[in-house]
């Protein structure tokens, strides 16, 4: 990512974004250009989506993919791979998503430490938010971080072989299914 140097506001941002062929995040007054991802990362955001699509179908959940933004106040706009609000006030601006339940990430190598960092942080503020996914390109491995009763945050890692536990949908799949069709 790379960031314009100098402080944009959360309105010009967003007319950027929305004006422009190249998607962008922002964070703290910097507008970051996002790079394109490989197939292995678009296969397996697809895959995704297509695991929890049929589950939440009928409920009052929405399944979002990497389109949508999430935002908190005027801190940050960020484009996860896929994002689940159950909130209706989710549903007031088709752009945005303020109130995720759950928010997940395929790690690249130019984004994995900003993901599990400073990212993760951020995402934290979200008061609605109880899970945050992060899922290797590379090797089949997947880290839930649930958010626990205390407000503390619990982390379970899955390997090759393993089944993968989405704890706020109550939902479990074999991780395999995430890497189907990756060359």
């Amino acid at each position: 990512m790379v960031a314009v140097p100098h402080y944009v506001s959360p309105n010009e941002y967003l007319a950027i974004d929305r004006d422009s062929t190249v998607r962008h995040e922002y964070r703290r007054g910097l507008v970051y250009a996002m790079a394109g991802g490989s197939t292995a990362h678009a296969r397996i955001a697809v895959n995704l989506v297509s695991l929890l699509n049929p589950r939440l179908r009928g409920t009052p959940c929405r399944l979002y993919n990497g389109d949508v933004k999430v935002n908190y106040q005027d801190q940050f706009y960020y484009y996860p791979d896929a994002s689940v609000s159950c909130d209706p006030r989710d549903r007031q601006d088709p752009m945005v998503q303020r109130h995720s339940k759950l928010i997940c990430e395929v790690l690249s190598d130019s984004t994995a430490v900003f993901d599990r960092g400073e990212k993760f942080l951020d995402y934290q503020k979200l008061d609605r938010l109880e899970e945050y996914v992060l899922i290797a390109q590379d090797i089949q491995q997947v880290e839930c971080r649930c958010r626990q009763a205390d407000g503390d945050w619990a982390t379970q890692v899955y390997r090759a072989g393993d089944r993968v536990m989405l704890t706020s949908l109550n939902f479990e799949f074999e991780i395999g299914e995430l890497y189907i069709d990756i060359d």
